[in-house]
């Protein structure tokens, strides 16, 4: 089995390879008590299930085009983002789109080739951030919950401690300093969790956007 280590808890779980090798692409990012789909045919998208509404629960690869011709559900407006990285560490991308009721006002999306999942959604998220005027009123969505917590929980605390914190040394502060600086510069937007792979158009947009460098098309 392939180990792979949770991004809310950093417990390490396993994944039996003929489950990964029936999903090419796939890279589970959350253990069995953290994954956001868990629980999930108890929720509903206008009135079905994530399923019902083409919702997969698991890496597609699709393109743009494919994501708009298959997603209808989820929030009309906002900035979603998405990163990943295969394997974690590894190659990766990251990509966000801003729209307004359903139409796409600005998108971006970018590779780096030794990075980690982490990473990536960070960069999503400063992307999203940069791509807004200082006062725009939106939400800002990530299918990251440790990037949610950090922003909204830890952050805070490791910055009045001097951007230190007890035990392990702080990962990636280049990235959360400007993303803490750029959530402040925008203060009529607010970051929000949202679950990954539920059959949310722009949620899948943005994950078909940070899949990108795996395709020849985008």
């Amino acid at each position: 089995m392939t180990k792979f280590r949770c991004e809310v808890c950093a417990v390490r779980f396993e994944v039996p390879q003929a489950a990964l090798d029936k999903y090419p692409g796939w890279r589970p990012k959350y253990c069995r008590d953290h994954s956001p789909h868990r629980g999930v045919a108890k929720k509903k998208v206008r009135g079905r299930t994530p399923a019902a509404a083409g919702g997969s629960n698991r890496e597609e690869m699709l393109t743009r085009a494919q994501v708009l011709e298959k997603y209808e559900a989820g929030p009309r407006a906002g900035v979603f983002t998405d990163g990943s990285s295969i394997p974690n560490p590894g190659p990766g991308g990251w990509g966000m789109v801003w729209v307004e009721d359903g139409e796409i006002r600005a998108e971006a999306h970018g590779h780096e080739a030794d990075t980690t999942n982490n990473r990536m959604e960070l960069t999503a998220l400063i992307a999203g951030y940069r791509a807004l005027p200082i006062d725009a009123r939106t939400t800002v969505y990530t299918d990251s919950r440790l990037c949610v917590d950090t922003v909204t929980k830890w952050a805070p605390s490791w910055e009045r401690a001097g951007w230190k914190r007890k035990g392990a040394p702080l990962k990636n502060l280049d990235l959360i300093k400007e993303l803490m600086r750029l959530v402040r510069a925008h203060p009529g937007c607010t970051l929000q969790w949202i679950a990954a792979h539920s059959g949310y158009r722009w949620n899948e947009y943005a994950d078909s956007l940070a899949t990108a460098w795996l395709r020849d098309e985008i």
